[in-house]
């Protein structure tokens, strides 16, 4: 951590032992070195602390009982001392040593408010959230300017001035990220997406999490969208027509027979979440609710390589160097 930093990165965290360390590291190894990290932890019981504060991070505590994720972000920006201010979740870890650079890049044009990087899942994420991070942070290079306001605070950045301006919405029980975004497009200001900004996003989820994480988003799209609709009859259509497109994705590559019920289940409890999140809402503009539940067309090109070599840590298990290989062969 340097003296008076240019760039914060403020993670949240709650027992995140296992995976925190991995961040930290891939962060104290990036070409951007004019930064500090601050963690906001909400009650950690595990060693998410300590790791976070061996590795120098600036630690705020939140109490559970009063943590949002809003809330959270506007402690730790407050904390902190950034004119940028990249935020990044406990359990995800950069690729590759230029993440925080790729990030803030798109900043040097003063209309940017926010930028978001590209998310992809480790060997032990389910076939179909492999699916829904290629469909939602796709494959490509440079910098795309988007007039929607779809983003992801599991690894974005944002100017510190305007979040003085409008703090993150400590009301809502998630997608405050979404609803920053539609501020600053309403204000005039500009969001990236960044392809080559690119980490591993680690979810081991059960299925109750699985229904519980899509709920609550529904919930928040809710009060961010208050005449949204989704229904019974979308609830069965696009649990049919993802569960399908994943299962001919899985049939092309051979993991058909090895992936079909996870398939069916994570589809069942994504929608059945989101249909339950849904229940009181109601607009959504029709190219949001294609970025959130449609799947992406099938395509069997080859990714792109970039020509940085990627990060590799000391506790990567050999079936897992690098991480991303594992989930291109399910994408």
């Amino acid at each position: 951590m340097t003296g008076n930093p240019r760039i914060s990165v403020v993670v949240r965290a709650y027992n995140e032992a296992q995976h925190i360390g991995r961040l930290l590291e891939g962060i104290r190894r990036q070409t951007v070195q004019d930064l500090e990290v601050v963690l906001v932890d909400s009650g950690s019981t595990d060693d998410t602390v300590a790791i976070a504060r061996g590795y120098g991070a600036r630690v705020v505590s939140i109490s559970p009982q009063e943590f949002t994720f809003g809330r959270a972000l506007n402690r730790g920006i407050a904390a902190a001392q950034g004119a940028f201010i990249v935020i990044a979740s406990a359990h995800v870890y950069p690729v590759y040593p230029d993440w925080i650079e790729r990030l803030l890049e798109p900043f040097q044009d003063p209309r940017v408010a926010l930028t978001y990087g590209k998310q992809r899942g480790n060997a032990t994420t389910k076939f179909s959230e492999h699916q829904i991070f290629a469909s939602w942070f796709p494959d490509g290079t440079g910098p795309r300017y988007q007039d929607h306001p779809f983003c992801n605070n599991a690894n974005a950045a944002i100017r510190r001035a305007l979040w003085e301006k409008h703090p993150y919405d400590e009301t809502l029980p998630g997608l405050e990220d979404l609803a920053w975004a539609k501020w600053a497009l309403s204000q005039g200001y500009a969001v990236v997406y960044v392809p080559e900004a690119e980490i591993i996003h680690v979810h081991d989820e059960t299925w109750r999490q699985v229904y519980n994480r899509y709920r609550r988003e529904a919930m928040a799209l809710k009060q961010i969208y208050p005449d949204t609709r989704f229904g019974f009859w979308d609830f069965l259509r696009l649990w049919w027509l993802n569960t399908w497109h994943d299962w001919r994705e899985a049939r092309r590559q051979g993991l058909w027979k090895a992936e079909w019920r996870e398939i069916l289940l994570f589809r069942f409890w994504q929608f059945w979440g989101t249909y339950q999140g849904h229940r009181l809402q109601g607009p959504l503009t029709e190219q949001l609710r294609r970025t959130f539940y449609y799947p992406r067309g099938m395509t069997s090109r080859p990714l792109p390589r970039r020509p940085v070599p990627p990060l590799k840590y000391d506790d990567q298990p050999p079936e897992d160097v690098p991480a991303r290989r594992a989930a291109e062969k399910r994408i």
